[in-house]
């Protein structure tokens, strides 16, 4: 079943960022894991003279990461938690990363743990699932192409799913669906009223199960959908987007967009005008 949440990423957002020494990718889950799976994706980076950065900015989702040019499985794969803010790396070395994104609602069932234990974490994988689950991640550093790193991701995270017994508890996806379906696009209260509890317990449970507040969670989900019109043009002005939304006026917009994005949204415009791939 296909998710109604697709979040987007600096990389297609900023294509100038694309170069020899700094390419990023995504690929498809495919139909039997894209309810569970945001994307699979690779970064290869160089460190070149002129100190590239690479932009992570939050999405509602939950990282495996796995370094491909670790020696050893066991230490290899990390697992990094939902963020509030954007935030830019540097790396002083060569990185070759495949990285997992698992949408919130399912990554308990993989984890089998809430997402508040990686909240502002990279926490190692075997740390989490055992030493056991180490095998597939050795097959991840023994395959040769893409195609064959994902079939074995792909392998195991539907054996991992077939015979998960955990689940997210069924408040929080319930919430979350409703918070995917309208696009972020409503208040705490609203959504309380929604699922027929109080704002008091919505905020615990979530506090418990994600690491995030409903309305932190919202604000994401309003925030990545907001960029994902903007990737595709759909707006006619930056007014009407920010109105479609629910932003309260202009001002609003261009605080939450840095905040999220850590950049303002005339430097991306500005950015994206000289690229010759995705003109405004």
């Amino acid at each position: 079943m296909t998710h109604s949440f697709h979040p987007v990423h600096s990389p297609k957002l900023q294509p100038e960022l694309q170069q020899p020494w700094y390419n990023c990718r995504e690929y498809p889950a495919s139909p039997q894991l894209e309810s569970h799976v945001a994307s699979f994706w690779t970064m290869d980076y160089r460190p070149v003279p002129d100190k590239l950065w690479h932009r992570v900015i939050p999405d509602g989702c939950v990282d495996i990461v796995v370094n491909l040019l670790s020696p050893f499985s066991r230490k290899a794969a990390y697992v990094v938690g939902p963020t509030t803010r954007s935030e830019l790396l540097q790396f002083s070395e060569s990185r070759s990363l495949f990285g997992i994104r698992i949408y919130s609602e399912s990554a308990r069932s993989i984890l089998k743990t809430p997402l508040s234990a990686f909240k502002g974490k990279r926490i190692y994988l075997d740390d989490v699932l055992g030493l056991e689950e180490m095998y597939w991640v050795e097959e991840i550093l023994s395959a040769t192409t893409i195609s064959e790193i994902l079939a074995v991701a792909e392998h195991h995270l539907v054996r991992m799913l077939a015979t998960s017994d955990m689940a997210i508890p069924p408040l929080v996806y319930q919430s979350l669906q409703i918070i995917y379906g309208r696009k972020g696009n409503l208040s705490v209260t609203n959504l309380a009223n929604q699922v027929h509890f109080s704002e008091r317990h919505l905020r615990r449970v979530f506090d418990q199960e994600l690491g995030l507040s409903p309305k932190e969670m919202l604000g994401i989900i309003r925030f990545q959908s907001t960029l994902q019109d903007f990737f595709q043009g759909g707006y006619s002005s930056l007014v009407d987007l920010s109105l479609k939304y629910g932003y309260y006026d202009e001002s609003h917009f261009t605080n939450t967009f840095k905040q999220y994005y850590g950049l303002s949204l005339k430097s991306l415009i500005s950015k994206r005008r000289k690229s010759p791939i995705f003109p405004i």
